[in-house]
């Protein structure tokens, strides 16, 4: 299955009928409604693929958030019955390439802006490593559950999950949730690496909401290569890392906004002892938009 084309200069937030998206500074969440589960079926796969190359080209926007207004479900997983429809016919060959959900992954983990997801209910085997490829995970206590149900039936978890998730959790921790194809609830998963927090259930929204509209306010380019810096820490080694990052900082010595912002940052009390005290309140109050 193969992603729709990148070409989406044309469209707009309209044009999708399995996501309800909003705009707010910066800020595009994405509301995923697909009743009665949010099975992610070949449809809503398309729509989330269309939906990543719409915003990944947007100038306008510099946060990404997918949830769902579902309480018991962000996506259960993949369609099984769009699987058995896969072809098997002949030797099972190589990729020398992304395509497809790999594709899709791919392009929500190095797209130039900061991709949240809000996980208040249930995630599983897709929708799980769509999850994982994104930047930062937050789930509700007593609500989110994360499992990769396909060693079970007879696959394996085949969008990413396999690689993304020991990076997450450990070796050990990632053979446990897919061999065993066991729930994992909230706080295991915050403990274990997989979310970045486990809230209650009605602080998940507000928090998310508020740390997405926070980073839409820093710099862009300071966003999207700091975002790339992390990246390289998973593609490269230490050495060839610790290269990467300087380079990506004195590229950004160099952008328009730099240096007001660091000039705003001293004049706002940065590094008097008031101000450091109070440090990460005040840099959310330096202006970079003019």
């Amino acid at each position: 299955m193969n992603s729709p084309s990148d070409k989406t200069s044309g469209m707009t937030d309209d044009d999708f009928e399995m996501l309800r998206i909003e705009r707010d500074a910066g800020v595009v969440f994405a509301a995923i409604d697909a009743p009665p589960i949010n099975v992610m079926t070949p449809a809503l796969f398309r729509e989330l693929a269309k939906f990543s190359a719409h915003v990944a080209g947007d100038d306008s926007v510099r946060v990404v958030v997918l949830r769902s207004d579902n309480p018991d479900f962000f996506i259960a997983h993949f369609d099984v019955s769009a699987i058995l429809s896969f072809p098997a016919d002949g030797p099972a060959e190589r990729p020398t390439e992304h395509v497809g959900f790999h594709d899709m992954c791919e392009r929500y983990r190095t797209m130039p802006k900061a991709t949240i997801v809000e996980i208040g209910g249930r995630v599983g085997g897709g929708g799980s490593e769509l999850s994982m490829s994104c930047d930062m995970r937050f789930g509700a206590l007593g609500r989110t559950v994360v499992n990769q149900m396909e060693v079970p039936i007879g696959i394996l978890p085949g969008g990413t999950g396999t690689q993304r998730l020991p990076r997450l959790v450990g070796r050990g921790r990632a053979m446990e949730i897919i061999l065993g194809g066991v729930d994992l609830d909230a706080r295991t998963a915050e403990q274990w690496g997989y979310l970045n927090r486990a809230l209650p259930a009605d602080e998940l929204r507000p928090f998310v909401t508020e740390l997405a509209c926070r980073i839409a306010k820093f710099p862009p380019e300071a966003v999207a290569l700091a975002k790339q810096s992390v990246n390289a820490a998973d593609e490269l080694p230490l050495r060839e890392g610790m290269f990467e990052e300087r380079y990506l900082f004195q590229r950004l010595l160099r952008t328009p906004q730099a240096k007001p912002a660091m000039e705003q940052f001293l004049e706002l009390g940065g590094q008097t002892r008031e101000g450091e005290m109070r440090v990460a309140d005040l840099v959310a109050e330096i202006r970079t938009d003019g």
